[in-house]
């Protein structure tokens, strides 16, 4: 590479001489070389900043390992494709780049210079062929800089699930809900936290989701979760619309957990809660003849007493099928005795009305008010927080096991499915807000199935013994 006067790195024909300073400094700008800066003092002209001029050759290995560094960056044009390039640094480092100029082009507007990699890491052939293709979507409309730039600042999958916790999660799901979005959360960020949100794939997911494939409903949980979030982070314009990496993972098969109590096992509880209300439960404690049982307290001591107020809360639960927290939260102000209703401002499913029995309204007439609550806590002025310690003691004396509060929500609606009252009523009274909630007990609404088989078992026996089947006469008008 030839050098300046002043021994300046510049082009073959940037060396040029100039006898007039006038003509100099009138003429500069159309005869200094482009690039190019000057100072004029008296007749010299000292250039104080000059780019190498670009070098074309066509790049092949050979030409590539023989370009030697300068005292600035430099690039080497390829002869055969038009933008592909290497850039050669002072250090002698040299990298392939793609030059451009993006849309719409022109000399109007500024080139870009893209990075494909380092020349020790892509062969030219490798290097060529993806200018080639980078140039083709150049000149379809795309701007490879730009979309380099915003995936640098595109959000991590971390970074997104921190957005959607604080936004969405901490505002609009209800708290016990939020505990459950917050674990599934917290076990993709561990996984792919750092990853861009835009980069995370199905295979990822579908594979975070195999390893808990021995829990397949909180795995089918978390699923939903995940979903969740990438629905919300492209209506939020943090991932492209339509990017769902959960689309097409199949979730797993799920035991049904929904435990219908007998007239039977309901009559063994109420005995328990009976005996609740009276003297007490017994405890279940250790083995007697264990390490433990000089410890333990004395025979007749071994009896738990409960507060009124819980053993009614577990009574209203059994005869309205309500959800726990909507009993235990119940205040006051949202019971209206007189027309036996119970309007309940928030619950799973917003705001929800609780056509009450006549057994429940007994049990609230009867209920003392000692605050806001219904179900008053140990704290003044807080509700009670659960009736594990209440329930554990029934079962355990009603010699139930397995069976869940919440499945007192399901002997409910088996009671009036089983009745003949029909779905729609069922869920009505459930508070239901969609109609394929209810139908999960539509396996128990058996009466017109009762019918038709009585109806067949009738004719049939019939026919067993020699006799005709007996018909019911319909009832004419009069007239006809």
């Amino acid at each position: 590479m030839p050098l300046g006067k002043y021994g300046f790195p510049c082009g073959l024909f940037s060396f040029l001489s100039f006898q007039n300073p006038l003509q100099i400094s009138v003429n500069r700008f159309r005869l200094i070389p482009r690039n190019s800066s000057f100072l004029i003092f008296g007749a010299d002209l000292v250039p104080t900043r000059c780019r190498y001029e670009m070098p074309v050759l066509k790049l092949t290995k050979k030409n590539v390992d023989g370009l030697e560094p300068g005292e600035r960056t430099y690039l080497a044009r390829d002869a055969e494709l038009k933008g592909f390039a290497v850039r050669v640094g002072p250090t002698g480092a040299k990298s392939w780049v793609v030059c451009y100029r993006p849309p719409p082009g022109g000399r109007g507007v500024r080139e870009k210079v893209v990075t494909l990699g380092q020349t020790s890491t892509l062969t030219p052939d490798q290097a060529r062929r993806a200018a080639a293709d980078m140039l083709a979507r150049v000149r379809l409309g795309a701007d490879p800089a730009e979309d380099k730039t915003k995936s640098r600042k595109a959000l991590t999958v971390a970074e997104m699930i921190d957005r959607f916790d604080s936004d969405h999660v901490a505002i609009m799901v209800k708290p016990k809900t939020a505990v459950t979005h917050r674990y599934a959360l917290a076990e993709l960020k561990q996984a792919h936290g750092n990853l861009k949100a835009e980069k995370l794939t199905r295979s990822h997911l579908a594979a975070l989701h195999s390893q808990s494939a021995s829990r397949p409903y909180s795995a089918n949980r978390a699923l939903a979760v995940w979903a969740k979030l990438y629905s919300w982070g492209a209506s939020s314009g943090y991932v492209p619309e339509g990017k769902n990496p959960t689309r097409g993972i199949a979730k797993y098969k799920e035991s049904s957990r929904e435990r219908f109590l007998s007239t039977a096992e309901l009559s063994r509880i109420g005995e328990a809660l009976t005996e609740a209300e009276g003297d007490g439960l017994p405890w279940r404690a250790a083995d007697p003849s264990g390490p433990k049982a000089r410890h333990l307290a004395r025979p007749e001591n071994r009896i738990i007493r409960f507060d009124p107020a819980a053993i009614a809360a577990l009574r209203l639960l059994i005869l309205t099928g309500c959800r726990l927290r909507e009993i235990l939260h119940l205040q006051w102000h949202e019971v209206d005795i007189e027309r036996g209703l119970l309007f309940l401002g928030d619950s799973k499913t917003g705001a929800k009305t609780v056509v009450l029995n006549a057994p429940a309204m007994a049990i609230l007439n009867a209920l003392p008010n000692r605050g806001p609550y219904v179900i008053p806590g140990g704290k003044p002025g807080a509700p009670r927080a659960d009736l594990k310690r209440l329930w554990d003691a029934v079962t355990a004396r009603a010699e139930l096991q397995g069976v869940r509060i919440h499945d007192l929500r399901h002997t409910f609606a088996s009671f009036g499915a089983g009745g003949g009252l029909g779905l729609p009523i069922v869920g009505k009274l459930l508070g239901h807000t969609q109609t394929a909630t209810t139908a999960r007990y539509a396996h128990l609404d058996a009466d017109p199935l009762r019918r038709a088989a009585d109806k067949i078992g009738a004719e049939i026996s019939a026919a067993l013994d020699g006799r005709k089947p007996e018909t019911v006469t319909p009832i004419r008008k009069v007239g006809q």
